[in-house]
């Protein structure tokens, strides 16, 4: 019979010198600042189906990418901006959002299931693509994460206003001439980014933990957009770096725990909202 025990490992502090966590932190940092950002855009758009869908539609690009011998995360990455760019286009509207969005999640889930049935080393890579691996994170990747949030943040810098405009109020937005079709494409081609560099860390299926809930329980405790940003991307950050020491002194895969610290703010969060509003 099995059983499940946390052992104390008394070596973790030269662990966590080692490269490979080194990279791991330096990694936290540039998926949370992506995640903080982008994660208060896809709440405010009602979009937090499609920025979990976009994971999964990614699963296919990932796992032909292994049978072809390329990079996992070039994989991910165009197919997870193609379905972007399909969902963005399709829906122009949230309600057309989720027909467009679970149209296209289906269809790529099974050809990610059909491309992993296909090659041994597809089906290997899946445990990693699914539940993420952070710790096997290169410095060539984080070279990828660091040009994509420079990307990330003057894009975003440049449509604030209008992105901001038509994610709190479409109609309106509309009627002023925001172009809700363009600032629709940028969110989603954006978003797709956001989910390429994040899914190394926590997986496809883990991947709303470090995305929507550090957003989530910033929007409680913070008045402004751009503070509630700012908080998310802290609370990201900690929930990663907390996940990672953690995981280090009782070894356990860090996605999980990772998850476990996130999942924890927003319960506390939600908890003294309710509680002040008793």
């Amino acid at each position: 019979m099995s059983h499940i025990s946390f052992s104390f490992d008394p070596a973790w502090m030269s662990t966590l010198s080692a490269p490979f966590m080194t990279n791991a932190f330096i990694a936290g940092v540039c998926i949370a600042l992506a995640s903080g950002v982008m994660g208060y855009f896809t709440i405010a758009r009602h979009s937090t189906f499609a920025s979990h869908a976009l994971a999964h539609i990614g699963l296919p690009g990932a796992t032909g990418a292994v049978l072809l011998g390329l990079p996992v995360s070039l994989g991910l990455g165009l197919f997870a901006l193609g379905g972007a760019l399909v969902i963005g286009a399709l829906g122009k509207r949230a309600s057309q959002r989720e027909i467009a969005t679970g149209t296209v999640l289906a269809f790529a889930t099974g050809m990610g299931l059909f491309f992993a049935r296909l090659s041994s080393s597809a089906s290997q890579q899946m445990q990693s693509i699914l539940f993420g691996s952070i710790l096997t994170i290169t410095r060539g990747q984080i070279i990828g994460f660091v040009i994509f949030d420079v990307v990330l943040l003057t894009v975003v810098s440049v449509i604030y206003r209008p992105l901001l405009f038509s994610s709190l109020d479409e109609q309106v937005a509309q009627a002023k001439g925001v172009p809700i079709g363009v600032m629709n494409l940028a969110f989603m081609a954006i978003m797709a980014g956001v989910i390429t560099i994040a899914v190394p860390a926590v997986g496809t299926l883990l991947i709303f933990a470090l995305v929507i809930t550090p957003s989530a329980t910033a929007n409680i405790m913070a008045a402004s957009p751009f503070a509630a940003m700012s908080l998310a991307s802290v609370l990201c950050l900690v929930s990663i770096w907390g996940g990672l020491v953690l995981s280090t002194m009782f070894p356990a895969p860090p996605s999980f725990i990772i998850v476990t610290i996130s999942t924890l703010f927003w319960a506390i969060a939600k908890t003294v909202a309710y509680v002040r509003s008793r």
